[in-house]
């Protein structure tokens, strides 16, 4: 039986971006453990994915000293386990796991690449950040962008040669549930408490936002659009998500307007993101970077109508006027120009994401991707 370990920074990374895919493994005949930082999902996690979970203390700041702990514990348990394959997922984990895979001695290693951090970073964390993507690369044998945009800029940027990069089928790292984002698989009780949560008027519209609340995911841009358009009276911005203050912080006011504005409402994360977007008229995605970003699959599976940013990742899922609107990166203006029109134009709207929930359905379904990896995972071993 084949050995596979799964590592991700956090344990919110194997509930959200990897679900499923370890219990598929695990049913493929594959022994599988997963690896994290400590956190309240794990227990949650292994109960799903019928996998075994070990703790890695990793944190998601620059830590040094403690990441070189880090880089010791995973050698020692690479040693004891002797996976076949350890395939990483998000940046601390693909540049400590990646690394002592290597001087483990496992053969195959895979380092997943879901969006590049210094893409964003201020001037004096660049270089540092560049230099970390960079032996990540060098230390695993293969490097999965999960998207093609995403795959163009690590090869123009020079992070590393082709013969290490492939995009797997369409991209995306696990594709989308099209068992639950469906609208005719939502259950009652959780569409009367997200409606009881966000507490709509009569013909208010609906504008969601989903996703961390941080200043990488344009939640600046997205408040101050909502606040100047013609439309805040008409409508209620709906942001569903946590903040992370300490790691990527928004301005201090607009965080207080999001706190105390009566026409923006934020919740909590919830395991029920299909039924906000159920009860919304547009899902806006105002990213500064991305890698390939789920909720425009899950959005595209709903055929909730989407306006998102033109960044690498959001352009491979939506094309402007064909499946989604999409404006200039961090240009609030053009943001509130395309909420009028969104509120104007809904039926437009309604056409475009007819289209690409057509496309979701054809090209990103999470059973197809779960076979796609795992398609490879032999390939490799066998070629090993």
């Amino acid at each position: 039986m084949p050995k596979l370990i799964r590592i991700t920074t956090v344990p919110l990374s194997l509930k959200l971006l990897l679900s499923g895919q370890m219990k598929f493994m695990k049913d493929s005949g594959w022994e599988v453990l997963m690896v994290s930082a400590d956190g309240r999902e794990i227990n949650e996690v292994v109960k799903r994915e019928k996998s075994s979970h070990h703790i890695i203390p990793f944190t998601r700041q620059i830590t040094p000293f403690w990441d070189l702990y880090c880089l010791w514990l995973l050698f020692r348990l690479f040693r004891k386990e002797k996976p076949d394959v350890v395939h990483t997922h998000t940046p601390k984990a693909g540049l400590l796991g990646m690394i002592a895979a290597k001087f483990a001695g496992v053969k195959v290693r895979i380092h997943t690449v879901a969006g590049l951090p210094y893409m964003a970073a201020e001037k004096n964390k660049k270089s540092l950040l560049i230099k970390a993507e960079k032996w990540t690369y060098k230390y695993a044998t293969h490097i999965w962008p999960n998207s093609e945009s995403l795959k163009d800029f690590i090869l123009t940027e020079k992070l590393i040669g082709e013969s290490k990069v492939e995009v797997l089928g369409s991209g995306s790292s696990n594709g989308v549930d099209l068992d639950i984002y469906n609208r005719s698989s939502l259950k009652e009780n959780h569409l009367v408490a997200a409606t009881m949560r966000v507490m709509p008027g009569e013909n208010e519209f609906i504008i969601l936002a989903v996703g961390r609340l941080v200043k990488d995911k344009g939640i600046e841009e997205l408040v101050k659009a909502f606040l100047d358009s013609k439309i805040v009276n008409r409508a209620k911005l709906v942001l569903l998500g946590s903040f992370e203050q300490e790691l990527n912080p928004i301005d201090d006011q607009i965080l207080r307007q999001i706190q105390d504005h009566p026409r923006i409402v934020q919740i909590e994360w919830t395991d029920h993101v299909s039924h906000y977007m159920a009860i919304s008229d547009i899902l806006v995605h105002a990213s500064h970077r991305e890698g390939f970003p789920n909720v425009l699959l899950e959005a595209g599976a709903m055929q909730l109508p989407i306006i998102c940013s033109n960044i690498i990742g959001n352009k491979d899922v939506v094309t402007d006027r064909k499946t989604g609107l999409m404006f200039p990166v961090k240009k609030v203006d053009v943001l509130k120009d395309a909420l009028e029109f969104a509120y104007v134009k809904r039926e437009y709207m309604q056409q475009l994401a007819g289209n690409l929930h057509q496309e979701i359905v054809t090209k990103y379904d999470r059973k197809v991707m779960h076979a796609l990896i795992l398609e490879n995972y032999n390939k490799l071993l066998s070629e090993n």
